[in-house]
């Protein structure tokens, strides 16, 4: 079936503006009355239940990723994107993950522990000063969302001057989610262009005169003779700049946003901050920053009776997968910060599990632990709120926060 643009809730329809503030019950009907959906324009199936999503990504035997992770039909070759290791299957894959963890081992994560608490600290010196002063604080645009910017920025080595070019590039390939990700209208193909031609200048300088950054070690990491070329390299910041900024960002804001519609909740995390990690994977699994991404079927796939043909895109939605009842009990809707969570995709699974988890989790992790222990309060004004539009993520584009203003 194909759903309309005014179907209403219980109906999924990922360009409806209802679905995509409210993805649930729509989710909700598909796990139980139609897991294996055929959605005809544009033409893609999706999965719902977590089993199904879980065993599917981890089958790249059946379920590929070089074709796009969208339904477009060739985000790739529209975009003119480097190879990335998330649009590849193994052997590629693997090796090419393997080179890259050379510069990305969580001991290198570990070590910008210090400096990323400090920038926290300086950004919540400046919210409490603007709230005390009786201003807004938008606390997805300058508190959750410059986090993951200036941890990109470090890993990077970037030059302070330069580190004001991520915003304008994540607005840009954000956008190309909106009115059905029409590329040809949007602006990110010029975004992608200039973010290309920015790190392949900077690839050439670090091969030539390499420092202590990322990128450095990038350039010289070798497994087995191999070495990783100018595009591998920058594949890989394609990634962290348009996967892992604002997908971070969001994950702060949407912990917020939790927390602030159950007190009790809230107060259970400030009170224990050992808590914190598990929380995050709540906040995850509640509210995604990947609603979905898709796969093509390499040979056709049988799923409760139904056979997906070959050659056929699949969204694997993460976002209704990770409310499933079937995997988390009759409460899957609801937060527990103290929740046990064996499996969740909330960074995928199998060998496309996220490869910068570790430094998103890190991330929340401390600004969790500095804005509960100076904010206990801290919350959203929703009522003033803009999210994103997106059939893939769930983020927000403002996010005035609340409790800001003591102490």
């Amino acid at each position: 079936m194909t759903a309309t643009a005014d179907a209403g809730p219980g109906v999924y329809d990922p360009f409806d503006e209802a679905f995509q503030a409210d993805p649930y019950p729509a989710y909700r009907a598909l796990r139980d009355d139609d897991p294996v959906h055929r959605h005809d324009d544009p033409p893609f199936w999706a999965l719902s239940r977590f089993e199904d999503v879980w065993c599917a990504v981890r089958d790249n035997s059946a379920f590929s990723s070089e074709q796009g992770l969208t339904f477009h039909p060739d985000e790739i070759g529209t975009l003119d994107l480097a190879p990335t290791i998330v649009m590849l299957d193994p052997p590629r894959h693997t090796r090419l993950r393997g080179l890259i963890a050379k510069g990305f081992t969580p001991h290198r994560v570990k070590s910008m522990e210090p400096d990323i608490r400090a920038f926290v600290h300086a950004r919540l010196d400046e919210a409490g000063a603007r709230a005390a002063a009786g201003e807004d604080v938008d606390l997805h645009r300058e508190f959750s969302s410059p986090i993951p910017t200036f941890v990109l920025a470090e890993l990077f080595g970037l030059p302070d001057g330069d580190r004001g070019l991520f915003d304008p590039w994540v607005r840009a390939l954000t956008a190309i989610q909106d009115g059905g990700f029409d590329l040809g209208v949007l602006d990110a193909k010029d975004a992608v262009a200039e973010m290309f031609g920015y790190f392949s200048e900077l690839i050439r300088e670090r091969r030539a005169h390499p420092g202590e950054d990322m990128i450095s070690v990038l350039t010289q990491a070798e497994l087995d003779g191999e070495r990783l070329t100018d595009w591998d390299i920058l594949g890989f910041c394609f990634v962290l700049v348009a996967g892992g900024n604002d997908t971070t960002g969001n994950l702060i804001s949407h912990g917020v946003m939790l927390l602030d519609s159950d007190h009790r909740q809230r107060e259970l995390l400030a009170a224990d901050k050992d808590l914190i990690p598990g929380a995050l994977l709540e906040f995850l699994r509640l509210e995604g920053s990947v609603q979905g991404l898709a796969r093509t079927t390499l040979q056709p796939v049988r799923i409760h009776g139904i056979e997906i043909p070959e050659g056929q895109k699949v969204m694997m939605l993460y976002g209704s997968a990770n409310r499933d009842e079937r995997e988390f009990g009759p409460d899957a809707d609801a937060l527990d910060v103290a929740r046990r969570i064996p499996r969740h995709l909330g960074f995928s699974s199998g060998v496309h599990f996220c490869i910068g988890s570790h430094l998103a989790r890190l991330q929340a992790r401390i600004a969790f632990e500095e804005l509960l222990a100076r904010y206990p309060d801290v919350g959203v004004d929703l009522s003033r709120a803009e999210r994103l539009r997106s059939a893939f993520t769930r983020g927000w584009v403002h996010l005035p926060a609340t409790g800001l203003d003591a102490s």
